[in-house]
This record gives structure tokens, C-alpha cells and sequence, in this order.
């Protein structure tokens, strides 16, 4: 049995999925941190994000961004590493994802999307 989740061909990730999976704030906040971390470190563990909600909400969370095609996640012994797909956001929805993280931009601090995370050195 393979340990990799399954993700959405580009092909198959569609806009109504995307758009529906960041209009949950926790889904939001997640992406707004994987995209500020890309300047450091393109990946993002599990545990990096449990100040925003419980483990089991997480991975809810988590499942959903992955299957909307928004999140790479690879598996690594224990670990799951998470990034954000922009190459193929960008190619199926042209400037969607920068719109989306520009306006989360403007309203963080309402939308609680500071979130302390420490950054982890990809393989």
C-alpha cells in the first residue's frame, strides 16, 4: 500500500473546489502561511501549524486543501511535508492564488493569519 496521498492531476483541479476551500478561514490561514514560508522554505510540517487548530481539524483541513489541488503534501518516514501548488494554480487560474493571498494580506490581523511557524529545511 502506498503512504502517498493521492492529489489531483492539474487537469483536474477545478475553480469551484479551489474557491470553496479558501473560504474556510483555518484553510486560508494555512495557505497564507505556506506562501509566506515559500521565500525561506518551500515546505511546511504538519506540527508547524497546530497553534491554528487541533490535530484532527488539521488533517481534515489538510485533506481538503490536497484534494482541491491548492497542496503538495510528501511523506517522509512520520513526517508530512506540505507545499502550496502554485505552478499549477497559476496555470490553471492565472493570478488567482496572488489575488487571494494579496487581499488575505490587507485583512491578517482580522483574519488571525499570523501564525508562528517554525520553518523547516527541505530535503
Amino acid at each position: 500500500m502506498s503512504r502517498t496521498p493521492h492529489h489531483p492531476a492539474r487537469e483536474q483541479i477545478e475553480l469551484p473546489l479551489v474557491l470553496d476551500c479558501l473560504s474556510d478561514p483555518i484553510r486560508l490561514a494555512i495557505v497564507y502561511q505556506l506562501a509566506q514560508q515559500e521565500r525561506v522554505s518551500s515546505e511546511l510540517r504538519c506540527g508547524d501549524f497546530n497553534g491554528l487548530a487541533g490535530k484532527s481539524n488539521l488533517a481534515y483541513h489538510f485533506a481538503k486543501l490536497r484534494e482541491s489541488g491548492l497542496m503538495l503534501t510528501r511523506v517522509v518516514g512520520t513526517n508530512r511535508f506540505m507545499r502550496l501548488r502554485r505552478e499549477d494554480l497559476e496555470a490553471r487560474f492565472p493570478g488567482l492564488l496572488d489575488a487571494v493571498l494579496c487581499s488575505a494580506a490587507k485583512d491578517a490581523d482580522r483574519l488571525q493569519l499570523s501564525v508562528e511557524c517554525e520553518v523547516v529545511e527541505a530535503d
